[in-house]
C-alpha cells in the first residue's frame, strides 16, 4: 500500500529570505575549528543547521588533534536526540546498563540513548565525526 505523504506546511513554496530562509554552505576549506568542547584533544566546528533550525537541531563536526589520553568519565547530556556519525577512524563508548563496549567505526551511525550516562573510553588518532543533537545547546552532567 503506498504511503500517504503528509500535508504541506506551507500553502505555496517559500522564497529565499522569506521566514529567514537562506542557502548556507558550511565549506570545509577555510572552516574555523575551535578547541573548546566536551572531548579534550579534539577540535570542533558548528554547522549552520543550528541557526537554520532556531537551535532545535545541532550538528557539530569533530576531529581529533592528538592521541586519546583518558576516558571522559561517566556523564550524561540533557537532550532529546544524540547521534554520532563517524566519518573516519573509530570511537568507543560504554553505556550504563549496557554490557560491554560499543565501537563506532567509519560509516557507522550510533543513535545514543539521550539522557543515559555514558563514558567515551577510546578513539582512534584519526577520528573525525558528526554529532547530531536536539536541541543544539544542551547541558552535560555527572550522574548521581
Amino acid at each position: 500500500m503506498p504511503e500517504i505523504p503528509p500535508a504541506a506546511r506551507y500553502p505555496v513554496p517559500l522564497a529565499l529570505g522569506e521566514r529567514g530562509r537562506a542557502v548556507v554552505l558550511d565549506a570545509l576549506e577555510g572552516a574555523c575549528f575551535e578547541s573548546q568542547g566536551p572531548l579534550a584533544g579534539n577540535e570542533y566546528r558548528e554547522l549552520g543547521i543550528g541557526s537554520a533550525s532556531g537551535g532545535l537541531i545541532g550538528i557539530r563536526h569533530l576531529r581529533a588533534t592528538r592521541p586519546f589520553q583518558a576516558a571522559t568519565g561517566w556523564h550524561w547530556h540533557d537532550m532529546d536526540v544524540h547521534a554520532v556519525y563517524v566519518l573516519r577512524g573509530s570511537i568507543t563508548y560504554r553505556f550504563r546498563g549496557h554490557d560491554g563496549e560499543v565501537v563506532v567505526r567509519a560509516g557507522d551511525c550510533l543513535t545514543q540513548p539521550a539522557g543515559v550516562p555514558h563514558d567515551v573510553v577510546a578513539h582512534s588518532d584519526d577520528l573525525e565525526l558528526l554529532e547530531i543533537t536536539s536541541p543544539q545547546r544542551f547541558g552535560s552532567f555527572e550522574p548521581s
